[in-house]
């Protein structure tokens, strides 16, 4: 465990934007270093619910650090199994989660996405840390000395640095990097995720529905009454920056599914009517440098691995500890940046590697693609093993050894 301080050359000012997963993990270890850190998000709390989230691999031995292992644990929701079904509801195939997503059974914990920044923002908010809700920053003026900051609510600070930690969609990025276009790698797909009714009692389980370039199911968080719904489906082009309102969003998504089989037609009823339909593009970011001058980017704002990865939080939880560990052992701002970028880039670039991998399983986008993941299937029962990219994940997950960062000295 690493101690309760280390060696800060300058005990600086940090303004973290951004209070979901990597935001408040960095609080947490930039104030243990000795940081004076501020948490500004536009949100007017933190968000609670959600879909369910993965800490897998290096990250736990993180959590572990944090003292937050055994809560995590009480919250796991402990899937016990996928099932692929045809039109009519016949099972195609039925597989333990781990063999598709690579975690490791009794180690790595699956929990609701609310509930982890929950166990976050409580380790946090009794601290010094200040948190700001209902604010987001607005301008940026880097001097080279610090960073003025105006926010939008109309106050203003300095700061000696600002992270990024607000997402795919970062402002902090765009303000200190320029467009996201330029760093967002469209993968071809887009998702909704809405709520609705657990009408099959399903529990601690998900089903899901395919055809070529569309995929549907549900998913049920333990013995929930609640399931959460999800429609994927293939696009060359990236709709939301000609359908940018939820309306167009509803209608695009209908009209795809229009005539599909299983549960699809109550699936796409409840879409049209959820009061909590979020839908975005499946992308990653890839950026040549995660830093310009005192700004520096962590989490899905710098390295969004997409949700195809299952890597999204334990890369946040990863990156925020590693880059509290490099502020706090280098006197230099840019020097303990560009140390962080070096250990933690072929890990984070491994990750989002698994996105691309076995695509075809979740979202075949072709007839041969879906025969193909049928016939997985079937070979799976035939030979007891199911398999299916479990394992090359599960080295990368655990490929990253901590440093370690007691008493400010860098042991990697």
């Amino acid at each position: 465990m690493p101690a309760t301080t280390a060696r800060n050359p300058f005990h600086g000012t940090v303004l973290i934007s951004g209070a979901s997963i990597a935001g408040p993990a960095l609080a947490y270890w930039l104030h243990r270093f000795g940081f004076d850190v501020t948490v500004v998000e536009r949100a007017d709390a933190v968000r609670s619910g959600g879909y369910p989230i993965d800490v897998r691999g290096t990250a736990i031995d993180v959590v572990e650090r944090m003292g937050l292992l055994s809560q995590l644990k009480a919250a796991h929701i402990d899937s016990r199994k996928l099932t692929f079904v045809d039109a009519a509801g016949a099972t195609i195939g039925v597989i333990r989660p781990e063999a598709l997503t690579g975690g490791v059974s009794g180690r790595d914990i699956e929990l609701p996405r609310g509930a982890l920044t929950s166990l976050l923002h409580e380790l946090t908010r009794d601290t010094a840390i200040h948190y700001r809700f209902n604010d987001s920053i607005d301008v940026l003026e880097d001097d080279g000395a610090g960073i003025n900051v105006r926010f939008k609510g109309g106050a203003q600070g300095r700061f000696d640095i600002v992270v990024g930690a607000d997402g795919l969609h970062s402002k902090t990025r765009a303000l200190a990097f320029g467009p996201e276009q330029q760093f967002n790698r469209y993968l071809g797909r887009c998702f909704n995720l809405f709520s609705l009714p657990n009408y099959a009692g399903l529990s601690h389980e998900g089903v899901t529905y395919a055809e070529p370039g569309r995929m549907a199911g549900v998913y049920a968080v333990g013995d929930s009454d609640t399931l959460h719904g999800f429609l994927t489906f293939a696009a060359d082009e990236p709709p939301f920056l000609s359908h940018p309102d939820i309306d167009a969003q509803r209608r695009r998504t209908a009209k795809v599914f229009a005539g599909d089989g299983w549960e699809v037609p109550r699936l796409v009823e409840a879409m049209l009517r959820s009061d909590d339909l979020y839908f975005d593009t499946v992308s990653q970011i890839h950026m040549p440098r995660w830093s310009a001058g005192r700004v520096v980017l962590v989490g899905d704002a710098a390295y969004a691995p997409s949700f195809l990865s299952g890597q999204g939080s334990s890369l946040a939880l990863v990156g925020a500890y590693v880059l509290a560990g490099e502020l706090a052992t280098h006197a230099v701002p840019t020097e303990a940046f560009a140390s962080y970028e070096r250990i933690i880039r072929p890990f984070i670039e491994a990750n989002q590697a698994l996105a691309t991998r076995g695509g075809g399983l979740l979202l075949p986008r072709t007839p041969e693609e879906l025969d193909a993941r049928n016939r997985a299937f079937t070979a799976a029962r035939s030979s007891g093993e199911a398999e299916l990219r479990g394992e090359t994940s599960r080295l990368v997950h655990s490929s990253l050894q901590l440093p370690d960062y007691a008493g400010g000295a860098v042991n990697p």
